[in-house]
């Protein structure tokens, strides 16, 4: 029968794998500028500052365009919930510098977005502060969790997040709003790589233990999700506008994953691995 470990001795033993996978991340990481990525000549006072207040027909953006910016730029502004959620499991060492890195470049995205949509009058800024405040109001708070139930959570949010930026690079909006969704993607892909490979690592250590994990989040996986202003929920809205679907998180999101941990070739499961293994046969490729 394989060990079991707590999550504290689970962040000891994999805390020089965090520190490793933490100087190759920043290595790989882009240093890019918010500012570079917004026309700032575009931008004139609203009426507070003498100019004037945003009407409909300043918006050049199209319907799906602005959805999915709305979206990306209010799921952003709740980094403060999100930062909590990880930074409670990781609290020390590498795992809190790591909490900093990944919340720094986060944090990023927010400023990036919010900057080109305030200065291009693509959305309604009063419409857009409300809904800002209600969803940072609601928060974000996950169900208690163990330590590679975590990381496996934020290896899928990270890749669904990719999937989500990707799918808006894809609607050729126009050059600006191309460049920064993939600006956006390719910062998740990175950081899915970092969670993705703590998980990894976990399977080397307790294989039955972190399968287990794996099966657990993809079982209730859900995308962050915003109300928005006509009160539809943002999956429903995102998915009818092809923008991000659940119905292909198995295709898209899991299953990438699961073959990258070699789910389904390993041979160092134990029974309570092996059980969990077959919950997560209908994903195999």
């Amino acid at each position: 029968m394989q060990s079991v470990l707590t999550d504290r001795e689970l962040l000891e033993k994999l805390a020089d794998e965090v520190e490793e996978n933490l100087r190759r991340h920043i290595a790989q990481a882009d240093g890019w500028q918010p500012h570079d990525y917004v026309p700032w000549d575009d931008g004139r006072n609203f009426a507070f500052l003498g100019g004037n207040d945003w009407e409909p027909d300043q918006s050049e953006l199209g319907e799906v365009a602005e959805l999915a910016l709305t979206v990306s730029v209010l799921i952003a502004d709740n980094l403060p919930s999100y930062h909590r959620e990880v930074g409670k499991y990781l609290r020390i060492g590498p795992w809190w510098r790591w909490v900093g890195r990944w919340t720094a470049e986060e944090n990023r995205h927010e400023i990036m977005i919010r900057n080109y949509l305030m200065v291009t009058r693509s959305v309604d800024p009063v419409e857009l502060e409300r809904m800002r405040m209600a969803h940072m109001t609601a928060g974000f708070r996950r169900p208690a969790m163990h330590l590679v139930d975590m990381l496996a959570a934020c290896a899928f949010e990270e890749v669904a997040a990719a999937v989500r930026h990707r799918n808006t690079a894809a609607l050729g909006e126009n050059p600006i709003v191309t460049a920064i969704a993939e600006r956006l993607a390719a910062d998740d892909e990175l950081q899915s790589v970092m969670f993705a490979n703590l998980v990894a690592a976990a399977l080397d250590l307790v294989p039955d233990q972190a399968v287990r994990a794996i099966a657990d989040r993809i079982a209730d996986f859900r995308v962050p999700e915003v109300t928005l202003a006509d009160g539809r929920n943002s999956t429903a809205v995102l998915a009818e506008a092809g923008i991000y679907d659940p119905a292909r998180e198995g295709e898209l999101v899991f299953t990438p994953l699961l073959e990258r941990w070699n789910i389904f070739s390993r041979t160092d499961f134990g029974e309570a691995g092996e059980l969990a293994r077959a919950e997560l046969s209908h994903l195999r490729p």
